[in-house]
């Protein structure tokens, strides 16, 4: 703003190194003395004006200087968004985020044990001993027990096994039930709109704080915000190598929303005594 009118003022200044103009006023043997009078006057009327013209640019410079000066003391007039409203809606959303990130990890569990438990299953079938044409473990059982010269051994294989015929039947029930809920596609659909809401929010705050403040205060919830929104990203980077089957991935995008949800609950806790200021300074709305 100084620079601004120092340079608004010099060009007014130009002026002021100018030589003055000559007189047109020639007085001469074949000039009437009738005329001198008048010439004399014109010129005197110029020299005025000319004076008239040069000070309006320094009056001009001088009252934008002033007024500018009173316009950036005061600041811009954010309206509601330095009220009360607004900044109580970034605290909301934290609260509400930080569930909604504890629904999404139980989600993101619920898909991978859907996804792992087909492991489970396949590998306690191995364990089962050669049904024969039976189809369950009790059918295999009862035609051992009831054969003309009983196979003892095989019997206490197939005793051995109804337990384990049990937790496949287990398993399956459970895989069956977490299929019906869906979690894969919720979990995805709610991973984004976190991913989402969260990035802006960390925005909104910081912006809102300028509003009401004028400046930021760094600080432990400032610096959880910004790492939860890094966290939240490397979480997002790894979905395309998750989707081709790559572990690493995996144990990378679960470790950084657990790391995200721990940082995300303790800058909620941090962010209370923020929130108390907002209530103590702001008005409605």
């Amino acid at each position: 703003m100084k620079v601004s009118a120092l340079f608004v003022s010099s060009l007014a200044a130009i002026n002021a190194f100018t030589a003055p103009m000559q007189s047109k006023v020639i007085i001469g043997s074949r000039t009437p003395f009738r005329n001198v009078d008048r010439l004399m006057a014109q010129d005197s009327d110029e020299e005025t004006s000319n004076r008239n013209l040069e000070s309006v640019p320094v009056a001009v410079a001088a009252i934008w200087a002033l007024t500018s000066s009173s316009a950036m003391a005061a600041g811009p007039d954010w309206g509601v968004f330095e009220g009360r409203t607004l900044s109580l809606l970034h605290p909301a959303m934290m609260f509400g985020m930080l569930a909604l990130s504890g629904s999404t990890a139980l989600l993101g569990f619920d898909w991978r044990r859907q996804r792992t438990i087909g492991d489970e299953i396949t590998s306690l079938k191995k364990s089962l001993p050669d049904l024969g044409d039976a189809k369950t473990v009790s059918e295999a059982l009862s035609t051992a027990k009831s054969a003309e010269s009983p196979d003892s051994a095989l019997i206490s294989k197939l005793e051995a096994a109804v337990p384990i015929e049990g937790q496949i039947s287990d398993l399956q029930s459970e895989r069956k039930e977490l299929a019906s809920k869906g979690p894969r596609d919720k979990h995805f659909s709610q991973g984004a709109l976190l991913a989402f809401l969260g990035t802006v929010f960390a925005i909104e705050g910081p912006l809102n704080t300028y509003a009401r403040a004028g400046k930021l205060f760094p600080g432990p919830h400032l610096y959880a915000g910004a790492g939860l929104v890094c966290l939240w990203a490397l979480a997002a980077s790894c979905v395309p190598a998750m989707q081709k089957g790559n572990d690493a991935a995996r144990y990378v995008h679960i470790g950084a929303n657990v790391a995200g949800i721990g940082l995300f609950a303790w800058q909620v806790v941090s962010g209370i005594p923020i929130l108390l200021k907002v209530l103590e300074f702001t008005k409605w709305p």
